[in-house]
């Protein structure tokens, strides 16, 4: 990892260190992968038009049935303790604990049917729209490591992959996304985790003194002959010299520093919790606000991880802290991408990796269910003010429209501009892989 030093009392408004946000994991020019990035680029061209997806994992399973599928009509053991409220959607009800989100359901997408999950407690799926099983050589690649590696970088001062997912307890809901068989060029930059390799640090090299080309040309000399000689990394090519300047630029740190919005904006976010839930994630608010920065500054993907939704016990008192956050953040978020005319161009998928047992159990919690889960869907210039599939009277099976992840990723894969049908790309076995799985494509509701 490699580290560039700043002013120990510099801080965000959430007490986030600026020092935190300037690390940068990997080994790839310290993570950013910026040659590889800069290839791509070069390959591909910039194009004319900025498409993105958020990607915002839920992580743990959320209770689909306590949030946006409620059966009043089920047994008390079924039915749980919370009820639906109508939204600006004729017929539509969610949760009374997302009054925010109910009076702009008319901007989002529903699916109560999401009817694939592999059952694990990771965010694989999420993110690569595979089940974990069964990779080819390498590893699936994320959604954001595709595009970064079919589209490449839209600025060169702005990674193509960012994944603002924490540190947590249980790690596979940490993923930001791998890069799978397209290998490191194509990692998302993720500046709240450390990479797995030793730091180094710029020695001297500090935030004011970034601007000084010949101090970090010199520093990077000597992380290149670090790196060198513990075999991790090969020599430097011509992509390289690009890549200093990117480190010159202002434009990701400003990105990332959520201090330097409108105090109006600030507001409308709201101010989260950096601590970690349990084995978690912590509720960071500030990470919807920094997603809109990001894809607004040239980001084509960035993953968020939000909180901790498995709960096994005391399901309704954790939903009753979680939900209000929730509601207020992503409402500001859809708002924010409205207002600021991206709607039509960046696409945000909510979702976690399964659903939750029909039945409470003796704790007042629920348990893992992935037979059924949901998803809400924003943006894109997809066909919004819809729910998409149902599920029967207890909630556990899907009885219309049953919905892949496949699918899902199908869609956004079509809003980038990006043809699944006929692009595939080699793993490293040199054998063609499409994206999605066999007979997953857009989803016709949508678009």
């Amino acid at each position: 990892m490699l580290t560039i030093h700043g002013h120990k009392n510099a801080s965000f408004c959430d007490g986030v260190s600026r020092r935190d946000f300037l690390r940068i994991g990997g080994l790839a020019l310290g993570g950013l992968s910026l040659p590889g990035i800069l290839r791509a680029e070069a390959a591909a061209g910039v194009r004319r038009s900025h498409k993105a997806v958020i990607m915002i994992f839920l992580p743990g399973g959320p209770s689909h049935q306590d949030i946006f599928d409620l059966k009043m009509d089920a047994p008390s053991e079924i039915r749980g303790e919370f009820k639906p409220i109508g939204t600006n959607v004729a017929g539509i009800q969610i949760t009374e604990h997302l009054p925010q989100l109910a009076r702009i359901m008319d901007k989002c997408t529903i699916i109560r049917s999401m009817s694939d999950c592999d059952g694990r407690h990771d965010a694989f799926q999420c993110l690569t729209g595979r089940p974990f099983q069964q990779q080819p050589p390498g590893g699936w690649p994320s959604f954001g490591s595709v595009v970064s590696k079919m589209q490449g970088a839209l600025d060169p001062a702005v990674p193509p992959f960012v994944g603002l997912a924490p540190k947590m307890g249980h790690m596979e809901w940490a993923r930001c996304g791998e890069p799978g068989f397209l290998g490191v060029a194509h990692a998302p930059f993720e500046p709240n985790k450390g990479g797995a390799v030793e730091d180094m640090t710029l020695n001297g090299v500090t935030l004011e003194r970034l601007a000084d080309r010949r101090t970090l040309l010199a520093g990077f000399d000597q992380f290149r002959r670090d790196v060198d000689a513990s075999g991790l990394m090969g020599g430097l090519d011509t992509f390289d010299q690009q890549a200093f300047g990117v480190l010159t630029s202002s434009k990701l740190l400003n990105a990332l520093d959520v201090t330097k919005e409108n105090p109006r904006i600030l507001e409308r976010y709201g101010k989260g919790d950096p601590k970690n839930r349990d084995d978690g994630g912590p509720k960071m608010m500030e990470h919807f606000l920094a997603a809109r920065r990001l894809v607004e500054a040239g980001a084509r993907c960035v993953t968020v991880a939000f909180s901790r939704w498995d709960h096994h016990g005391g399901n309704f008192s954790a939903l009753r802290q979680d939900l209000p956050l929730l509601d207020q953040g992503l409402t500001a978020l859809i708002t924010d991408l409205h207002e600021r005319g991206l709607d039509k161009d960046v696409s945000v998928v909510v979702w976690g990796e399964f659903g939750r047992t029909p039945t409470i159990n003796k704790d007042a919690g629920r348990d893992h269910w992935p037979r059924v889960s949901c998803a809400l869907l924003a943006g894109g210039g997809m066909r919004h003010g819809q729910v998409i599939g149902a599920t029967d009277r207890l909630g556990g099976e899907a009885t219309e429209r049953p919905v892949r992840f496949g699918e899902v990723f199908a869609t956004l894969y079509q809003r980038m501009e990006i043809d699944v049908v006929k692009t595939t790309i080699p793993d490293l076995s040199g054998r063609p892989q499409y994206l999605v799985e066999p007979g997953c494509q857009p989803m016709k509701e949508l678009i």
